[in-house]
């Protein structure tokens, strides 16, 4: 029943804000695009960004939604992949600045998130990339620590469903991702 900051971290990404249960708020605006960086996809950006590649790149609509939809995110900030694991295998610059910035996108998302609620009781990860890779939540939990959020190193190293630290003011969890179980069961309702 608290204020949690749910983080679903993967090839899409998006946070949500959830007090007593019910979504509040979301990184998603009209499309997936808006919000937290993602495998491919820009997440939040500058709308002259779009203008930008109408006019000075000379794209039409289509090649702009295409370049904003499939090559931009990781891959797009890296230029290697928009695979995490291959970005955190990479020695490339590029690659560690998409991290960086993947990172830094999902810390402050949740920070937002948390404002919207008026606080935060718990952060959840989730999605590929939250539940399996502990250096990415340590980043960002190490960009809330403003926040009260802390983790415990060897329980985020192993994969721990609980992985705050005992003086963390914030729960901090690794829950997996069912979305097809949440389906099937929304459309047995529906039966």
């Amino acid at each position: 029943d608290g204020k949690i900051i749910a983080l679903h971290l993967g090839n899409g990404s998006s946070g949500c804000a959830i007090h007593k249960r019910r979504s509040q708020s979301t990184t998603m605006g009209m499309t997936a695009l808006d919000g937290l960086v993602m495998g491919t996809r820009c997440g939040a950006l500058d709308p002259g960004v779009v203008l930008h590649l109408i006019r000075a790149r000379g794209m039409d609509p289509a090649e702009a939604e295409e370049t904003l939809t499939r090559k931009s995110g990781l891959l797009g900030l890296s230029g290697v992949s928009a695979d995490m694991r291959k970005l955190r295998e990479s020695d490339s610059p590029d690659a560690r600045f998409a991290v960086e910035v993947f990172c830094e996108s999902a810390a402050r998302h949740a920070a937002a998130l948390a404002c919207d609620i008026g606080g935060m009781d718990a952060l959840v990860f989730t999605g590929g990339i939250g539940e399996n890779n502990p250096d990415i939540r340590a980043a960002i939990c190490d960009r809330l620590e403003f926040l009260g959020v802390r983790v415990n190193a060897e329980a985020n190293d192993s994969a721990a469903a609980v992985v705050s630290a005992p003086d963390s003011a914030v729960a901090v969890a690794v829950i997996p991702a069912d979305e097809e179980r949440i389906i099937a069961r929304h459309a047995f309702g529906l039966l």
